[in-house]
């Protein structure tokens, strides 16, 4: 991967289970592969699907907490600490660049699963300032759209942001005995979606609700697609989207990656 003009790249993870943060797959190889070409950032922005706030929040604390935002899983899940930094400058810079959004310094979340089970994968020594920015239940797609794309001055000062939550989300019709590959509905709307990513077609994206059944399916709610626009708002127009990880498993869960740089 290219690190033209010394921009930062951009990349969502689909990030699955948190089982994945102490599984060598597949997966976890895919996300380490894509960062091994780039410069170690200055710090590293998450905007993960589950940290939903009233209101935008960035964490501005020195040393955020690794928290366990999950249930039933082993005790070796629970026991995983990712001591990364925080970085409270940065936090600052945040709510200075998004000056058209009300912006919370919050000193008490930390670091949520759909942040450090994949940052662990991507910088293990835990040595690259982590912070996460909210995302505010109260707003549209459309008003998400607009925070991502204030936030391309990070990019050129070194700061790595990425996206985490799944373009293909639905626990409730997930299969347990299908722990590779996708109903017929989800890998539909994956491509479906895929195709409008590489499009760059944000508006169709940020009106997913209208992009029909298959779609409704597989998007059943907000907070796991979101990151995806994070992501796709902050591509320039040279810029390339590349797809990697892209596959479903048990029926409704996709794990579609992609970068952009």
């Amino acid at each position: 991967m290219k690190n033209e003009n010394h921009l930062m790249p951009v990349f969502f993870f689909g990030h699955g289970s948190p089982m994945n943060a102490i599984e060598e797959n597949e997966f976890t190889t895919g996300w380490r592969n894509a960062v091994k070409s780039i410069s170690t950032p200055v710090a590293v922005l998450c905007i993960s699907a589950h940290w939903e706030t009233k209101g935008t929040q960035v964490t501005a604390m020195g040393k955020p907490a690794t928290i366990h935002d999950f249930g039933g899983f082993p005790r070796e899940l629970y026991e995983v600490q990712y001591p990364a930094p925080g970085s409270p400058e940065t936090a600052e810079l945040i709510k200075e660049i998004l000056s058209n959004t009300e912006v919370s310094l919050d000193h008490s979340w930390g670091l949520d699963h759909g942040c450090w089970s994949v940052v662990k994968h991507l910088f293990p020594k835990a040595e690259v300032p982590v912070l996460q920015l909210s995302l505010d239940y109260f707003k549209r797609p459309a008003d998400h759209v607009k925070i991502a794309s204030q936030l391309n001055l990070l990019r050129e000062k070194g700061i790595l942001i990425i996206g985490s939550g799944n373009m293909i989300h639905n626990l409730r019709a997930v299969d347990w005995n299908k722990p590779v590959g996708g109903f017929d509905w989800a890998v539909k709307a994956n491509e479906k979606l895929k195709r409008l990513i590489a499009d760059n077609d944000i508006k169709s994206l940020s009106d997913y609700k209208s992009l029909g059944g298959e779609v409704a399916l597989s998007v059943p709610t907000p907070e796991h697609f979101l990151p995806v626009l994070y992501a796709l708002a902050l591509k320039r127009q040279s810029e390339e989207v590349t797809f990697f990880n892209d596959r479903l498993i048990m029926g409704s869960l996709s794990m579609t990656s992609f970068s952009i740089s």
